[in-house]
């Protein structure tokens, strides 16, 4: 099946704008593209998986093996009629020296063909000597086209083309124009998210037209196409249950959207129906036996947030009455007294006892390192983990006595030594999992929901 993986020479070329462009246009000729984002990170993910129409899924060398990305990947690619990877920075960028986390080593783990995008502002007969110098840098990745982006004029276009078909062996195939309506906005942790974005869809249509029509197509699935076959067997993975014994709740709105696709198949998997509920406009919680209120921005929607006060009382309710919750970054900020942002100060839920601060630059950013302190309301029985988080806000005012899920070994998490706060059956972190063979977390939460809705039926019904 044609794959390939779209990476850049370094952050902020373009890449993610390039690749909905793609997704989109060739979802348009039919195709059934699957669309995958290397590492942690939800926004991207979020707009590849409109433009493809596909939900997108995450490969992560730091919470998945090498074998489980392998599984992953051939498990979602095999029903597509193309794979297509986006990198995360720059190909040869990662955390080790010796990049066993980088793109190129994604490439190469998974034998993709590499299309570059390059950034040709300010760059002529100098993009030659680049190329060279990626080629022999790591000779073992095949960068198998360059799309050449933010192109100034057809002058520049063309000694662009001359110097890389006069030096290199690497076939352009394709120039996009500097064009600022082919930009997303940004915010304080990138892309502004789909979910969010009016005019999303216009947006990527927009996109994919002028990618479209910059881009050859033909000889992208042509490279595609020369990807190396993945090993036998590989893609056989859990099958999802029939149905669901158990019905969970998951925020899905403008302010919380940050669900990784692997891990909602890994709820349905375990059996759980997920109920989707909408803290903005939604006046009670739906008949569920468990909530799970993901990250996103709910300091963006702080008035609509606050307003929604039927909701936010029976959320207290329920975790006061013991209904099994689990929260994550902007979850656990929901779920606190307030948040403080640019001034204004708005009432959460005030299940957690502590109060949100923002700040100006992150309080926690990268990966983080956890052990289980078994103090969690369904600990894991293998208790060291790696998880990422990326966040501005910090917790003030904490109250006395709580316990905490998670020693934090590397990173940030609430105050440099612990993370997820724990009370009653809810357990809220600013840490986001990812469900892998070191931390099946969606197993366990539904597990634990089981278990409690068996021992304790608490179904809430809608209005109560």
């Amino acid at each position: 099946m044609p794959q390939v993986m779209i990476s850049a020479v370094h952050k902020s070329s373009g890449k993610t704008t390039v690749s909905l462009g793609l997704c989109r246009a060739l979802a348009m000729r039919g195709h059934k593209v699957q669309p995958f984002k290397k590492g942690p990170d939800y926004i991207d993910p979020m707009w590849l998986t409109q433009a493809a129409g596909t939900p997108c899924h995450n490969l992560d060398f730091r919470t998945m093996t090498n074998g489980e990305i392998t599984q992953r990947f051939a498990h979602q690619a095999h029903a597509a009629d193309i794979a297509l990877v986006e990198g995360n920075k720059g190909l040869h960028d990662g955390m080790d020296v010796k990049g066993s986390d980088s793109n190129a080593a994604l490439a190469r783990l998974l034998g993709l063909p590499v299309v570059l995008v390059v950034d040709t502002q300010g760059m002529a007969r100098g993009i030659a000597p680049l190329l060279l110098g990626y080629q022999a840098f790591a000779p073992d990745v095949r960068i198998a086209g360059v799309i050449l982006n933010k192109v100034a004029s057809a002058r520049h276009e063309g000694k662009l083309r001359a110097a890389i078909e006069h030096y290199t062996s690497v076939p352009v195939i394709g120039a996009i124009r500097l064009d600022p309506s082919m930009t997303i906005t940004e915010r304080h942790l990138g892309l502004i998210p789909s979910c969010e974005a009016t005019e999303a869809d216009e947006t990527i249509a927009r996109i994919a037209a002028t990618v479209g029509a910059s881009v050859d197509l033909d000889r992208l699935t042509e490279i595609a196409a020369t990807a190396e076959p993945l090993p036998p067997g590989s893609a056989a993975m859990r099958a999802p249950a029939n149905g669901g014994d158990v019905r969970i709740g998951i925020a899905r709105d403008a302010a919380f959207g940050f669900y990784y696709a692997s891990d909602l198949e890994a709820f349905r998997a375990a059996g759980a129906e997920l109920v989707e509920f909408d803290t903005l406009r939604d006046p009670h919680l739906p008949k569920v036996d468990g909530i799970f209120i993901g990250g996103g921005f709910p300091e963006t929607h702080l008035d609509a947030l606050e307003a929604n006060a039927s909701l936010r009382r029976e959320l207290r309710a329920t975790i006061e009455a013991g209904l099994p919750v689990y929260a994550e970054c902007g979850g656990l900020m929901y779920l606190s007294r307030s948040v403080g942002w640019q001034g204004k100060r708005a009432d959460m839920v005030g299940a957690i006892p502590a109060d949100v601060v923002m700040n100006p630059r992150p309080a926690g950013h990268g990966y983080i390192r956890l052990r289980e302190t078994g103090k969690g309301p369904w600990p894991n029985a293998r208790a060291e983990f790696s998880a990422h988080e990326f966040h501005y806000s910090t917790l003030t005012d904490i109250g006395p006595g709580l316990d905490y899920a998670y020693e934090v070994l590397r990173g940030t998490g609430i105050d440099g030594r612990r993370d997820g706060i724990v009370y009653r059956n809810l357990l809220a972190s600013y840490a986001h999992l990812h469900d892998s063979e070191a931390n099946s977390w969606p197993r366990r939460f539904v597990g634990f929901v089981r278990h409690c809705s068996l021992a304790a039926p608490m179904r809430l019904a809608a209005g109560a």
